[in-house]
């Protein structure tokens, strides 16, 4: 049997969530929300390692149509981001139209209509949205021998909470924002911590504290109060994108703080070297901790600069020759951005792939709709990371954008809508050209955000607000439309 309904979305993470809500208070009720596990939460479910928490302000890190008094902390950890998307899921009866254990296989445009295919059925609709987050498909290095490893490997994003590491010789390879998490939370419980860093990280000091239960009262009883906090907290994020994106010669004054606090946090002069980017801030994703050096600063954590070159039985051997003696190998290497199996899943017309229409690279109007793909819409498409703010405010405005569509093809009684391939591409040349004197291509770093061919198809390069304002109206007359 084949299901149909008007609309499908995919995921139910932030974005899947925020949009069946919003498809639902809009009286949207013929669709349906697949989901490969068997909860929401996304990212926010598969990412369970010691220490996990958001790097954002939580109470930016939220929707603003369902805020919440009772985050613990300025920051919060997963398990509570977690159990707010359950929360929001069930306050906002999303739940009885998600369809759990229902793993997407393909998307396919045929005969005026999508054609999806899951693990356990098939589903026809009008629109597809999709809410695959980039943070979804774990990356895995290369090593050669690494299937010949007698020890336990896994990934951070898929930690194997079975294993005891008490007393083991670890390995971790990469020192992104997921590491820099795990490593102090296990370093006390290993025997040998040896992590492996290609490129360090800028780090800078963690604003965090606990949330008094005066100030959780004070948002129950006065949500102005709490929204207000929100907006502070927002500007200030914001004015940093002067720094990343308009003037990066304020960055070389922020580093002053991240060389300062590595300086004041680690005194070997030896250790602080290897832990010293060659490149300016901001560059590669800013991290933030306050225990993440005192950790690598300890006796039992060797950090190893040397590339890896075999994964023998019982170890890994470095370039220079030296052979590290450990048990357990854990991947930091963070996800598959550039490379969304997406690319591979979803078929427009004429049974072009994404990864066929993207041969220049990702490339969307708006970060939202794909020439060659009608009638189909991606939440945190590309270039619409952030290295500065919220996610979350970004996704709300795709969902505005995608919500007044909707309403659009109803008033006009649409039965298609694909953006027209010259708006696209006058878009996208204005987001590189846009690109360009921005400290993530001119910091002096390799990083994540670019794609194999060096360009950066993953970041906003402006202000959230003027892409919230670009994302206001959906105008049909960048669209070929078809009538009903």
């Amino acid at each position: 049997m084949t299901e149909q309904h008007r609309i499908v979305v995919i995921g139910t993470g932030f974005a899947g969530i925020g949009m069946a809500v919003r498809l639902k208070q809009a009286g949207y009720d013929d669709f349906v929300v697949l989901e490969r596990a068997d909860d929401v939460g996304g990212t926010w479910r598969d990412n369970t390692y010691p220490g996990c928490r958001c790097d954002v302000p939580s109470h930016l890190y939220s929707f603003s149509f369902a805020p919440n008094p009772d985050w613990s902390s300025t920051f919060s950890p997963q398990p509570e981001i977690e159990d707010y998307l359950r929360n929001v899921t069930d306050a906002f009866g999303v739940r009885p139209h998600i369809r759990f254990g229902h793993a997407v296989e393909s998307a396919s445009w045929e005969d005026g209509r999508w054609r999806v295919t899951t693990g356990a059925g098939d589903f026809t609709a009008d629109i597809v949205l999709s809410g695959m987050g980039p943070l979804a498909e774990p990356s895995y290095p290369k090593l050669p021998g690494i299937e010949d490893f007698e020890g336990e490997v896994f990934h951070s994003a898929r930690w194997n909470h079975d294993l005891n590491l008490s007393g083991r010789k670890v390995a971790v390879i990469g020192t992104g924002a997921s590491a820099i998490q795990f490593v102090p939370a296990i370093q006390p419980e290993v025997e040998e911590l040896h992590l492996f860093q290609r490129t360090p990280p800028w780090v800078m000091p963690r604003p965090d504290r606990k949330i008094t239960p005066a100030e959780k009262m004070l948002y129950r009883r006065f949500p102005l109060v709490q929204k207000a906090i929100r907006a502070g907290i927002y500007w200030g994020r914001e004015s940093m994108v002067l720094g990343f994106a308009k003037l990066p010669a304020i960055m070389k004054q922020a580093q002053k703080v991240a060389e300062k606090h590595l300086a004041h946090q680690v005194r070997d002069p030896l250790l602080r070297a290897k832990l010293t980017p060659d490149f300016t801030l901001g560059c590669k994703r800013v991290l933030i901790s306050d225990d993440y050096y005192p950790a690598v600063a300890r006796p039992n954590v060797e950090v190893v600069t040397d590339g890896i070159a075999e994964v023998t039985p019982t170890g890994i051997i470095t370039d220079d020759g030296v052979k590290h003696e450990v048990d357990t190998i854990i991947y930091g290497t963070g996800f598959k951005v550039t490379d969304l199996p997406v690319m591979d899943m979803v078929h427009g017309r004429d049974g072009v792939s994404l990864r066929e229409a993207w041969t220049d690279g990702m490339e969307a109007h708006l970060g939202t709709a794909i020439a060659g793909f009608p009638n189909f819409f991606m939440l945190i498409g590309p270039n619409t990371g952030l290295g500065h703010s919220s996610m979350v405010f970004m996704i709300e405005s795709q969902i505005a954008y995608i919500l007044d569509a909707l309403k659009t093809m109803d008033a006009q009684g649409l039965r298609e809508v694909e953006v027209r391939r010259e708006v696209q591409r006058a878009f996208v040349d204005g987001v590189r050209a846009s690109m360009q004197n921005t400290i993530w291509t001119r910091g002096g770093c390799t990083s994540w955000y670019l794609d194999s061919e060096g360009r950066n198809t993953t970041l906003w390069p402006s202000f959230t607000f003027r892409f919230r304002r670009l994302t206001r109206r959906f105008n049909p007359a960048e669209y070929q439309t078809l009538a009903m």
